[in-house]
């Protein structure tokens, strides 16, 4: 089973906090994480994928032009990711600088998309997803390994 783990990042916070998500999907048996960037990927990474985890660094409150673009272009897979799990992440640059919002807005598209949507779980910290301001520390590490986990677990029980 493959969970894509799906970012846009231009200066890196994003791509590191995506790079510990994608080892906690790959820390469950029987599950893989695809890495891929806004630029990398295509329409068959989101049909073979039964969960997509996506992040973005917060741009004016929400998601980055080019992770919006990719739900834009891929519209036309909305019924076959139905029943799907999605999640979300975020970094930004001010501890109040529109993570929670830029979050809710990748899971709207995923709610738009028929997934189910789910947030960090509540060893983590129990909220919309995993954040970080600048790059992830050690706390934030060890939630983005429990987000990409749980993702894996719950794509397991729905579709293993």
């Amino acid at each position: 089973m493959q969970i894509l783990v799906l970012y846009y990042s231009k200066g890196g916070n994003t791509r590191k906090l995506a790079q510990h998500i994608a080892r906690g999907v790959d820390g469950v048996e029987g599950v893989t994480a695809l890495l891929k960037t806004t630029g990398e990927v295509t329409r068959d990474d989101f049909l073979a994928s039964s969960g997509i985890i996506a992040g973005s660094p917060v741009y004016f409150g929400v998601m980055a032009a080019d992770l919006k673009r990719v739900f834009d272009e891929f519209v036309g897979t909305r019924k076959k990711m139905e029943g799907k799990v999605g999640a979300a992440f975020a970094t930004s640059a001010d501890p109040s600088g529109g993570k929670e919002t830029t979050i809710m807005s990748i899971l709207q598209a995923f709610l738009i998309y028929g997934m189910v949507v789910v947030g960090d779980p509540m060893s983590a910290t129990g909220h919309y997803g995993v954040s970080c301001v600048g790059a992830p520390d050690k706390r934030t590490e060890e939630n983005a390994l429990k987000l990409g986990r749980r993702v894996a677990e719950l794509a397991m029980k729905l579709h293993g």
